[in-house]
C-alpha cells in the first residue's frame, strides 16, 4: 500500500501542506514499518517465495491497526470513521466476490505476468483463496481485477486503501493547521 501513503504525500504536497512534521512525530513509524513488511512481502511473492502468504491477513489487520497512533494522537475520529465506513464497503465487495465464487477470490493477472509476479502455476502452488479466475468467475467485477504489475487489487481492496489515504492526508492537513496556529 506503498503507492496509497505516496499519493496521499503528492496530494498533500500539490494543496501546499507542509510534509516534515508528518516524520517528525514517531506516530507515522508503525505505518510504515508495517508498509516495509507489506513490501518485503511483495517481494518474496515477485521471487516466488508465497510463505508469509499464510500470513498476509493478520499482518493487514495490524497494519491498519498501526493507524490508531496517528488518529489517536491527531484526533482523526471523523477521518477514521469515514475511513472505516470504506474498510466496511470494501470488505463487503470483496466478500461477496468470494461468496459468489465458492469461497475463492478469482485473480485476472494481466500486467502481472509481464513483470513476472504472477505466474500460471502460482495459483497451484499456494494454498489461499484466490484462484485463476475464468469463464466461468460470478461477479468478475467484483474480483481482483486490478492489475497494477506487483499487485492483483478488487474494488473491495480499492475502498479499503481509501482508509489509508484519508488519515494521513487529513493527519497532515491537522498538523499543518496546528503549525499555522502556532506560527
Amino acid at each position: 500500500m506503498w503507492e496509497t501513503v505516496i499519493l496521499a504525500l503528492i496530494v498533500a504536497k500539490i494543496k501546499g501542506y507542509k510534509l516534515k512534521s508528518l516524520f517528525r512525530t514517531w506516530q507515522i513509524y508503525p505505518v510504515l514499518i508495517f508498509e516495509s513488511i507489506y513490501l518485503i512481502l511483495q517481494i518474496n511473492i515477485f521471487r516466488g517465495n508465497y510463505n508469509f502468504l499464510k500470513y498476509a491477513n493478520i499482518l493487514e489487520t495490524l497494519y491498519l491497526s498501526s493507524y490508531l497512533f496517528l488518529i489517536l494522537k491527531y484526533e482523526q475520529y471523523i477521518s477514521a470513521i469515514i475511513g472505516s465506513i470504506f474498510i466496511f464497503i470494501g470488505t463487503f465487495f470483496n466478500k461477496i466476490a468470494i461468496g459468489a465464487n465458492g469461497g475463492t477470490m478469482p485473480v485476472f493477472p494481466t500486467l502481472s505476468y509481464l513483470t513476472g509476479y504472477a505466474t500460471p502455476d502460482a495459483f497451484s502452488k499456494v494454498d489461499d483463496i484466490h484462484v485463476l479466475g475464468n469463464s466461468s468467475t460470478k461477479l468478475k467485477f467484483l474480483t481482483d481485477i486490478i492489475d497494477v504489475g506487483y499487485s492483483i487489487l478488487s474494488i473491495g481492496d480499492i475502498f479499503i486503501r481509501v482508509f489509508v489515504f484519508i488519515i494521513i492526508f487529513n493527519t497532515i492537513k491537522h498538523m499543518n493547521r496546528r503549525e499555522y496556529m502556532y506560527d
